[in-house]
């Protein structure tokens, strides 16, 4: 049992150092919010995980079949990240209205977070794609399906933790030119993942539908 966990802790921490929508966001709002918004941003992707993980687990057939269900979601997704991507961009170092109560602040980074992960359709193939690796090749009992998934979670939310407390750290590092020149970079990321959902998700289908 110890090597699935593990396996599954290491695998966890590799995920979160993939460079993603969810690292860059994480990073920028920690250097410009503090190590307490980047802890929000991730308890919102731990939560998105989890629901990923659990439904790979389980498998999907107690969600109901929606027509379309799954385009519409990767169409909001590409919005978003667009959304984020301009104004990343376009005002370089943003200033963004933060709600000013507990709860309020505590929402806009948890939600920033679960949508960052749960609107990106690749988060959840993957998992699954995870889920069926471990059982197929690796031959994993339910026990240790279970252990190494959670596993995997842990190390999830430990390098986020990790990601999150020494980028507030570094902080003193962060000039307003590298601030600048790292937020328009994190738009870039933001617009190509954006792409990249429209392409694999939305135009590709579309276009094998219609034979061009």
């Amino acid at each position: 049992m110890f090597l699935p966990i593990l396996l599954g802790f290491l695998l966890g921490v590799a995920l979160c150092l993939t460079f993603g929508t969810v690292f860059f966001a994480l990073i920028q709002n920690s250097v410009d919010n503090g190590f307490r918004s980047g802890m929000k941003i991730v308890f919102g992707v731990i939560v998105g995980d989890i629901l990923f993980v659990t439904a790979a687990l389980l498998g999907t057939a107690f969600i109901p079949k929606v027509q379309g269900f799954e385009n519409v979601m990767a169409a909001i997704g590409v919005l978003f990240l667009v959304a984020m991507g301009l104004v990343n961009i376009l005002k370089g170092t943003p200033r963004l209205a933060y709600p000013k109560t507990r709860l309020g602040n505590f929402v806009y980074y948890f939600t920033t977070g679960f949508f960052l992960n749960a609107l990106n359709p690749v988060n959840f193939v993957a998992w699954v794609a995870i889920v069926a690796y471990i059982r197929s090749h690796l031959h994993y009992t339910d026990a240790q399906q279970y252990g190494f998934m959670i596993a995997a979670l842990v190390g999830v939310f430990a390098t986020e933790s990790a990601l999150a407390y020494y980028a507030n750290r570094l902080k003193r590092l962060f000039t307003p030119r590298v601030v600048k020149i790292f937020n328009r970079t994190t738009g870039v990321v933001f617009l190509i993942g954006a792409a990249n959902i429209a392409y694999s998700r939305l135009l590709e289908p579309l276009s094998k539908a219609l034979n061009w």
